[in-house]
């Protein structure tokens, strides 16, 4: 059967510039056309996963609207019937997600529905809003490793003594003489088939998505899909290997100390995870609860190592208390995805980095916001402070590496040379020497005190 539709929908506006708040009004009328009944996994689902499940699902339901299941969706939350099969008209998703019904949704910050996407859920609600027994099921994940082409870096190092730079590489983990910019070695997983080449060993069998050095340079940490590996740096063997892990582990830090590693990641728009082990031994000691509604991106200890940081997708900088895993605060400010974390050595002062462009000073004894730094045009991918200095270190998708006096919001020196998207960052603890990596797949490493470019090191 061929359905054509015409929608009225909204035009997403901003506030006027004296701080009025404007209504959204409709949009164009919009045609679609469409043969048979709408399919709810293939052309609905989608739809209502990359627009509503942020707020409506797992641990997460605002309105008290759940997605997780056929018979809440339907039912809705507080504010009433969420669908009425075969009136669009009277059902809350569409009239709220076509803001002719207020409260409008999404929230004025997110993606709104297009045009189409309404139509299509119109259309679905017409038809009788027909859904499966269950709500689609997660496809099983099967890890393969990553096209040869490509191959950027996600995870950068410097050893203590300043004589090498680790690097993550696709699935590959090398080791590069700072000065010479010579490829030294690649560590490799035993279990893993060997290269004719050993510098193309292969650490990893999916993407290296994380890394951290232990401060006394002993253990290096790595992430990747549902694991973890710490690896003896002297001889390049695997100490441990952690597994098990809901998703990619897309972020790692290791404690003042040496003693505890904590882990970050989680399964996208679901929970997000945060588990803690005992360097020395392996041993898992803390596995925090729901510590984000959302994949955890950024985690940092604070420098007596009391206190661990975590920022997520889910917006939300939050704090916990070591051993215990009890909350301390959340602070919320920024509109996108936290993307990292970094302590100031005092413990004072906290900086998020977040993929709204912008980085974000705390005061954490009073949990308040000291300021904003816009400068950035892309997302904002990593932070880190530089020792007990009054400085931080950032780098971003815009294909900046930057230098920042936390005091004032200054930029202090820039980075030059990324041309692409930049994921990893490190400096040495003294600031002399800083490192970069992205999409490109090339290792840059700096002199830290005046941003002059040492060596350039292509690792594809």
């Amino acid at each position: 059967m061929l359905s054509t539709l015409l929608l009225v929908g909204p035009l997403l506006m901003g506030q006027g510039t004296e701080g009025k708040k404007k209504e959204l009004p409709p949009i164009e009328v919009v045609k679609i056309d469409h043969k048979g009944p709408v399919d709810f996994n293939k052309e609905i689902w989608p739809i209502l996963e990359a627009k509503c499940a942020f707020c409506h699902s797992g641990n997460v339901k605002e309105g008290q609207y759940d997605l997780a299941t056929p018979e809440a969706l339907t039912k809705g939350g507080k504010r009433g019937v969420a669908l009425v099969p075969g009136k669009p008209d009277e059902s809350n998703l569409l009239t709220m997600s076509a803001r002719t019904k207020k409260p409008f949704m999404p929230l004025k910050s997110e993606e709104p529905f297009t045009p189409n996407e309404l139509a299509l859920v119109r259309l679905w609600i017409e038809q009788g809003a027909k859904m499966p027994v269950e709500m689609r099921q997660k496809q099983k994940i099967v890890i393969n490793a990553p096209p040869k082409l490509v191959q950027p870096i996600h995870g950068v190092a410097i050893s203590t003594d300043k004589k090498t730079v680790f690097a993550a590489v696709a699935n590959r983990i090398v080791e590069v003489d700072a000065k010479e910019g010579k490829i030294l070695r690649a560590l490799r997983d035993e279990a893993l088939p060997s290269e004719k080449d050993p510098l193309k060993n292969l650490a990893h069998l999916s993407l290296v998505e994380s890394m951290a050095l232990s401060p006394d340079g002993g253990t290096l940490a790595t992430g990747a899909f549902q694991e973890v590996v710490l690896w003896d740096t002297k001889t390049g063997k695997i100490k441990h290997r952690f597994k098990d892990f809901a998703e990619r582990v897309v972020a790692l830090a290791f404690s003042a100390d040496g003693k505890l590693l904590a882990t970050g990641g989680g399964a996208p728009t679901e929970e997000g995870e945060v588990r803690l082990f005992e360097v020395a031994t392996g041993k898992e000691t803390l596995k925090l609860k729901a510590p984000h509604s959302d994949t955890v991106f950024g985690l940092a200890f604070s420098p007596d190592g009391k206190i661990l940081a975590t920022g997520g997708a889910d917006k939300f900088l939050r704090t916990w208390e070591i051993p215990s895993g009890k909350m301390l605060k959340a602070f919320e400010g920024h509109t996108h995805h936290v993307m990292d974390v970094s302590w100031k050595g005092d413990g004072k002062t906290l900086v998020s980095a977040g993929a709204d462009q912008v980085l974000k000073v705390w005061s954490y004894e009073n949990g308040e916001q000291i300021r904003t730094i816009p400068g950035h045009t892309k997302q904002i991918t990593r932070v880190v402070f530089i020792g007990n200095k009054p400085e931080f270190l950032t780098c971003s998708g815009d294909q900046t590496a930057r230098a920042w006096n936390v005091d004032n919001g200054g930029t202090v020196r820039n980075f030059p040379g990324g041309t692409d998207f930049l994921y990893a960052l490190a400096t040495s603890p003294d600031g002399t020497i800083v490192a970069t990596g992205g999409e490109e797949g090339v290792l840059r490493i700096y002199n830290g005190t005046n941003g002059a470019l040492i060596k350039g090191v292509p690792l594809k």
